[in-house]
């Protein structure tokens, strides 16, 4: 696809009745499950806040670990996603189901290694972000549990990235939310000892996690067998991973796409660890952070899959100039929602850090200047995470998405901050500050790949 194919009409053309009621039909169920993922890890730490600041800490890292795993599958299952949503828009639904399969495959293989990492290896996993003693234990206190509900997520990340590609993304976003639901119970159940269980504390959050996984996956299955979706497989559906072409097809898409998630996740994990280098307050601080960031960035990322879905199918269809514009406009809506959404974080900090008793004064205070920090971070945010979740890897513009990352998180944002961290000593406020450095360089280098048009790619 060159430039010259796309002209320069009047982009209002584009933004008609249909266009949004679209955007609104595929986001709004991501934007939910987004919340509902956001606020699983949120739940945990709300209930753990009662306990102690150590128990936030280890949770915060432990989680964190668990995040970067996550992000590898999501990796993975994102190419299989790219490959869906062509193939969606130019009606080939055998090719749908080929790419489904492949993820499944694919992110299953993976999450079991690394289940099995986490169960023998905890102590070595914690020691990566902290040397206190006590954090260590209880991280891998849930660590060890927790890490076999990978297995389980990779079901549900090939699922999720699949069905959003077919513009039917409330399926796995209603699941999601049963899934919620049972975690709520169960952390209820299992952290503070009712109905005659004990009271396990971190490890019930751990066995919580775990088993509220399980109910979904297995309610999810379910429902896809008694519909008879299109995304129910047989056993001869499988015999795709034993194709050459395909799985070149399939991973060409998907390696460049799972090393950049990969690398990102640990780029994030090796921020969190900086971070351990002020003490066990700006850990807490941090592991506060990590769920209500989610949970801000919710839409945001939804508009982003969004786009990555609307952007892709048009591309299957081979209308690239519809694809172009609408993409300019699906970016302007992140932005502007971001913004709005980083007002109310910022006017909400109080209340929101309120729900966090176990806080001491210091780290509550420390937490109060994250989320200020925060509220104009996830703006920087905003427009790099619409071009690279969705437009620019809607037209399988992986490399580029990953050469940026790696180039700005690595070369520029975690260097900063260890800097600040570990020679010039500075307070956790200033390290955090550094942690969205990264954000100000991409905005120059996705706009640049942007407006030359080379994103745009027929895959299917």
């Amino acid at each position: 696809m060159t430039s010259d194919a796309v002209h320069s009409p009047s982009i209002s053309q584009y933004i008609n009745h249909d266009f949004l009621k679209r955007l609104l039909f595929i986001a709004t169920p991501i934007i939910l499950q987004s919340i509902l993922f956001s606020s699983k890890g949120l739940i945990d730490i709300l209930m753990l806040s009662q306990l102690s600041e150590v128990d936030i800490a280890a949770m915060g890292i432990a989680a964190k670990a668990l995040f970067v795993i996550t992000i590898l599958l999501t990796g993975i299952a994102t190419g299989g996603g790219i490959l869906s949503a062509q193939y969606w828009g130019a009606n080939n639904h055998l090719g749908v189901k080929k790419s489904t399969v492949l993820s499944l495959f694919s992110t299953a293989v993976f999450a079991f290694i690394f289940a099995l990492i986490f169960y023998f290896y905890p102590h070595a996993v914690m020691q990566l972000a902290t040397s206190s003693q006590e954090v260590i234990q209880r991280g891998s206190d849930y660590l060890s549990i927790v890490g076999f509900s990978l297995v389980f997520s990779a079901v549900v990340v090939s699922y999720t990235a699949s069905l959003r590609s077919i513009a039917d993304p409330k399926i796995s976003t209603f699941f999601s939310a049963c899934g919620i639901l049972a975690n709520i119970f169960l952390n209820w159940v299992l952290i503070f000892g009712h109905l005659g269980f004990p009271a396990l504390g971190i490890k019930g959050a751990a066995l919580a996690t775990l088993l509220s996984s399980v109910f979904e996956v297995v309610l999810l299955l379910a429902y896809l067998h008694i519909k008879k979706h299109l995304l129910i497989f047989n056993i001869a559906d499988f015999t795709v991973i034993t194709s050459s072409s395909e799985l070149k097809r399939f991973f060409s898409l998907s390696l460049p796409t799972t090393f950049n998630f990969l690398l990102w996740s640990v780029g994030i994990f090796s921020y969190h660890a900086i971070m351990g280098l002020s003490g066990v307050e700006g850990l807490a601080a941090l592991s506060v952070m990590t769920p209500i960031e989610s949970l801000s960035l919710s839409f945001l990322v939804g508009i982003a899959n969004a786009s990555a879905v609307i952007v892709g199918n048009e591309l299957g269809a081979k209308q690239y100039q519809r694809a172009y514009y609408q993409a300019i406009i699906l970016v302007i809506i992140a932005i502007v929602v971001t913004c709005i959404t980083s007002l109310i974080l910022f006017v909400n900090r109080e209340y929101i850090l309120s729900l966090f008793p176990a806080l001491s004064p210091t780290t509550e205070s420390l937490s109060n200047t994250f989320v200020i920090i925060l509220a104009v971070g996830i703006i920087l945010r905003s427009l790099p995470t619409t071009m690279v979740v969705g437009v620019l890897r809607a037209g399988g513009d992986v490399k580029f998405c990953l050469y940026q990352d790696v180039l700005t998180q690595w070369g520029f944002g975690i260097p900063l901050a260890f800097i600040a961290a570990y020679f010039l000593k500075l307070p956790p406020q200033w390290i955090y500050l550094f942690f969205f450095a990264e954000t100000l360089f991409k905005w120059f280098a996705c706009i640049y790949r942007f407006k030359s048009k080379k994103w745009l790619n027929h895959l299917a």
